[in-house]
């Protein structure tokens, strides 16, 4: 991408929120969305302890007012964690977020108990790529709102865009209220994120989930990630889209209680 000047990110700007006792499960949002995202997988605060934060120019957090990429949403989610005295925890992203947990599981294998990784990949192919920077600039000039009538058809499956209930409906609400610069950076990062190598350093168990709707890069990804990461396995979260925890959260909790025990 030409002009890439990634910058490092601020760890104070993040406000890690905590809730639940039990083991630490960290989760990371996907694009244009905040740490509500996560709201659905209250029912595991009996279990867990749920620590979420909105990734630079999404809800809470301040824009950086610079390029960054997947390598400093590491370092800054590192500095966090050692912040509020997380040594280790369980970690969990989706989309964006994905990319950015399985990069810090391959970086800091030490920090991770187990790992899941939602509709994700370790990089974009070719043609996504190449969109991003197409995507940026439209969030610049027209804002995240004239991208949702996309989005939704990427986030979830038809039946459940014609219903509109309350998730498609926090999802879209989300967008709308997402800056298009802070939108606009994290598209950059993701034309650039290529977490392949430390992918294949996770340790880890790994649980790889997507939504049965989901586009084919993203399935062929979780293949590769699969035969990737040892001993990980792939669970198809059905009659789901791209933003299957909070299309199936049903679903998506009781599979998280099985597999993080």
């Amino acid at each position: 991408m030409d002009n890439w000047n990634p910058q490092p990110l601020d760890p104070a700007a993040i406000r890690l929120h905590r809730r639940g006792k039990g083991a630490p499960l960290v989760l990371i949002h996907c694009l244009g969305q905040s740490r509500q995202f996560w709201d659905v997988l209250e029912p595991l605060t009996d279990r867990f302890e749920l620590c979420t934060y909105s990734l630079p120019g999404h809800g809470d957090t301040p824009l950086p007012g610079h390029q960054y990429g997947v390598p400093e949403l590491t370092e800054q989610l590192r500095a966090v964690l050692q912040r509020e005295g997380l040594h280790k925890a369980h970690l969990m992203g989706i989309s964006l977020g994905g990319s950015i947990a399985q990069h810090f599981a391959g970086t800091y294998p030490d920090m991770v108990d187990k790992l899941v990784l939602a509709d994700c990949t370790p990089r974009y192919i070719d043609e996504s790529r190449a969109n991003w920077p197409v995507r940026a600039k439209a969030a610049r000039e027209n804002g995240v709102a004239s991208l949702i009538p996309m989005l939704l058809k990427v986030f979830f499956t038809q039946p459940s865009i014609d219903e509109n209930g309350p998730n498609v409906q926090h999802v879209r609400r989300t967008f709308e209220a997402c800056s298009g610069e802070g939108y606009a950076l994290a598209c950059e990062a993701l034309a650039t994120v290529d977490a392949r190598e430390q992918a294949a350093k996770i340790v880890a168990p790994t649980l790889i989930m997507y939504g049965s709707n989901e586009g084919q890069p993203f399935k062929d990804a979780a293949k590769w990630m699969q035969d990737t990461i040892r001993g990980s396995k792939v669970v198809v979260v059905p009659d789901a889209g791209h933003a299957s925890v909070r299309e199936r959260p049903a679903f998506a909790v009781d599979l998280l209680r099985r597999f993080l025990g």
